[in-house]
């Protein structure tokens, strides 16, 4: 690959959970799934969240039946909307910023998703006209996280990441040119046998891969923008260069000490497990039904587009 830039400034786009208050644990909607153990609407604290906004049974999410809790990434969202956007007020001892508080975190989370994608497409790109169009959606979308909560739900976020993602498409096809391979943008690939398929610079945008068998598999170049490993097995496999892979991601996904992850990324602790099976919904696929809506105006986006899970 070409010399590219030094890596753009990421530190802010890491969850800090203790300068938060808790957002995504009250803002999101969920459902009693495999991933959540009982309904919740938008808006309402969950029955686990303590008077410190910390969870009160983090270590024991997945026994106690919240694996959805588990992967959710808010970006660093959750810290800007508590201590930047509203100031350090929190929505306990200022009742009257609830709704808007919320309301924002479901723009907010995007907008540092699309940060971090950009950043990382930065990373990628050589100097020259592409590398500066990145460079300038990077900081307009800085600046439209610093904005106030009038001009962030005045915001159609969903129409601003559509703008973005053309431009992150570019940069993972630039990255993987000398290397293109097989293009599964969207393929539903639930449950799929991977083991014998050539993925080295596949385009696995926005690919549906829940529960998918990648033991062994080399996804170097591979680019896996929104794609969802959720139950994937992971194990053996090499990542060490796969394209805008982070760290949701691969907490969702099922592996060993053998997968290789790219630096910045943290091997699961869970990896250390037996492997046991998903569990399967009425429609008899691995783990479906299991995410949470946002209660907000930010949605997922379409495929091959940045998305996250809402907890």
């Amino acid at each position: 690959m070409p010399e590219t830039s030094p890596p753009a400034r990421r530190d802010d786009l890491r969850a800090d959970c203790s300068r938060c208050f808790g957002l995504c644990c009250v803002a999101p909607a969920f459902s009693a799934s495999s991933d959540f153990a009982l309904d919740k609407p938008a808006g309402r604290p969950c029955p686990n969240l303590g008077a410190d906004f910390r969870c009160g049974i983090h270590r024991d999410l997945r026994a106690r039946g919240f694996p959805g809790c588990t992967v959710f990434d808010c970006f660093g969202a959750g810290q800007q909307v508590a201590q930047v956007t509203f100031g350090g007020r929190d929505w306990r001892t200022a009742p009257q910023t609830a709704t808007r508080m919320f309301d924002t975190f479901a723009v907010m989370r995007p907008l540092h998703e699309l940060l971090w994608y950009l950043a990382e497409a930065v990373t990628l790109t050589p100097r020259g006209p592409l590398r500066d169009e990145l460079d300038a959606a990077l900081a307009e979308t800085r600046r439209l996280t610093a904005g106030g909560p009038e001009e962030l739900l005045a915001l159609d976020v969903d129409a601003y990441r559509d703008r973005v993602n053309p431009l992150l498409a570019r940069a993972g096809e630039r990255a993987r040119a000398d290397r293109a391979g097989a293009d599964r943008r969207g393929a539903v690939l639930v449950a799929a046998d991977l083991r014998r398929v050539d993925l080295v610079g596949a385009n696995l945008r926005g690919a549906v891969l829940l529960g998918a068998d990648l033991r062994g598999v080399d996804l170097t170049l591979a680019d896996v923008t929104g794609a969802d490993l959720r139950g994937a097995d992971l194990r053996g496999a090499d990542l060490r260069r796969t394209l805008f892979l982070h760290q949701s991601q691969v907490d969702a996904a099922r592996g060993d000490h053998r997968t290789g992850l790219p630096p910045a990324l943290t091997r699961p602790a869970t990896w250390s497990l037996p492997i046991t099976p998903l569990p399967r919904a009425a429609s008899g696929r691995p783990g479906s039904g299991g995410r949470a809506e946002s209660g907000g105006r930010a949605g997922n986006a379409g495929r091959g587009a940045p998305r996250g899970r809402r907890r």
